[in-house]
C-alpha cells in the first residue's frame, strides 16, 4: 500500500467558507480537479457516482477530479469548500488505484484543518460559486502563482493538510491475491505506460507484449486490477486528457485529439461526445464562455 501512494502529490486551487441559498442549482458539472466539503450547517443535495448525497452538517464530502455531478440547495448551506489537483506520479490519478468513500463522518481536526488552510490562504476563495465562472482555462492557470507566493512553511502545511483531509476517505481494503504477484506490478506498470504514451497508438497485443504476457491473460488480470477492460481504460484516459487540454489550454481541438492518440477528428468527436454527452466543441465553450 506505501509504495502504491508515495508519489501523491496535490496542489491548492481553491479553499474558503460560504453560504449557499437556492441558487446553488448546477448541472452537468464535470472539472480536471477534486472536490472537497465541510458542512457547517444547512443541507444540499450532490448527484454523482450514480449517487444521491445529502449533505448533513458535521460530515465531509469528497466530489473526484472528472467526475459528472450535479447539485442543488433549496434553502441554505453553509460550507468549507477546498479545491485541488492531485496526481500519483506521471498523471496518473490515486482515484484509478485506491477505493474511495465519499461521505465521512467529520470531527474536531477536521474542522481546524479547514480553518487552518483558510489562515494560510486567505484570499483564495471562489469570487462567484457558478462552475462557469471558476472551472476555465483563465482560473485553472492561475493557481500555479498563488501557490508560489506561499512561504516554504506554508505550501509545505497547506499540501499536509490537503493530503490530511484526502485520507479520511480512502477506503481500508485488504489487497487481494493479485495485488501480492508480480501480475500487479505488470499491470501497474502498464497502466502508468498508458498515462505516459496516449498520444501514440495503444493496443492491447502492444501492452500484453511490454507485460510478457498472453493477450487474453492480461486483458482479464488488467480488469481484474482496475475494474475495467484495457482499452476502455484508454479510451477514458484519453477523452479526460482532452477535457483537460480544453479547458487549460488555447491548442485547437485538432491538435487536442492528435495529442490524445486519437487523430482521426471523426472518431475523436463521436468518442467525446458518447463519453461526455457534448461535442468538444460545446465543451470548451461551456468553460470558456465567460472568459473576457
Amino acid at each position: 500500500m506505501y509504495k502504491s501512494l508515495k508519489n501523491l502529490t496535490v496542489s491548492l486551487l481553491n479553499a474558503g467558507h460560504v453560504q449557499l441559498d437556492n441558487h446553488w442549482n448546477y448541472s452537468n458539472v464535470i472539472s480536471p480537479f477534486s472536490r472537497l466539503y465541510y458542512i457547517d450547517g444547512g443541507t444540499a443535495q450532490v448527484f454523482h457516482h450514480k449517487q444521491v448525497f445529502q449533505l448533513k452538517s458535521g460530515y465531509l464530502y469528497l466530489i473526484p477530479s472528472f467526475t459528472l455531478s450535479a447539485y442543488k440547495c433549496e434553502e441554505m448551506m453553509s460550507q468549507y469548500y477546498l479545491s485541488f489537483f492531485e496526481e500519483l506520479g506521471e498523471e496518473f490519478s490515486v482515484y484509478q488505484h485506491r477505493a474511495f468513500k465519499y461521505e465521512v463522518k467529520a470531527n474536531e481536526v477536521d474542522l481546524k484543518n479547514f480553518q487552518r488552510l483558510l489562515e494560510l490562504n486567505p484570499n483564495r476563495s471562489y469570487k462567484n460559486d457558478d462552475p462557469k465562472v471558476y472551472d476555465n482555462y483563465k482560473m485553472l492557470m492561475s493557481f500555479e502563482k498563488e501557490n508560489e507566493m506561499l512561504t516554504p512553511k506554508a505550501y509545505v502545511e497547506t499540501k499536509g493538510i490537503i493530503l490530511t483531509l484526502l485520507s479520511r476517505f480512502i477506503l481500508e481494503s485488504e489487497p487481494t491475491s493479485i495485488q501480492d504477484s508480480s501480475t500487479y506490478k505488470k499491470i501497474s506498470d502498464a497502466v502508468n505506460y498508458i498515462n505516459q504514451n496516449l498520444h501514440t497508438e495503444l493496443t492491447v497485443e502492444l501492452l500484453a507484449g511490454l507485460s510478457h504476457m498472453n493477450t487474453d491473460y492480461f486483458s482479464r488480470a488488467f480488469k481484474h486490477q482496475t475494474g475495467i477492460r484495457p482499452i476502455n481504460y484508454i479510451q477514458s484516459k484519453r477523452i479526460e486528457r482532452a477535457q483537460l487540454l480544453l479547458v487549460t489550454t488555447p491548442k485547437s481541438i485538432p491538435e487536442i485529439a492528435s495529442e490524445c492518440g486519437l487523430s482521426n477528428l471523426s472518431y475523436f468527436s463521436r468518442l467525446f461526445k458518447k463519453v461526455t454527452g457534448s461535442s468538444p466543441g460545446e465543451f470548451r465553450k461551456k468553460n470558456l464562455e465567460l472568459i473576457v
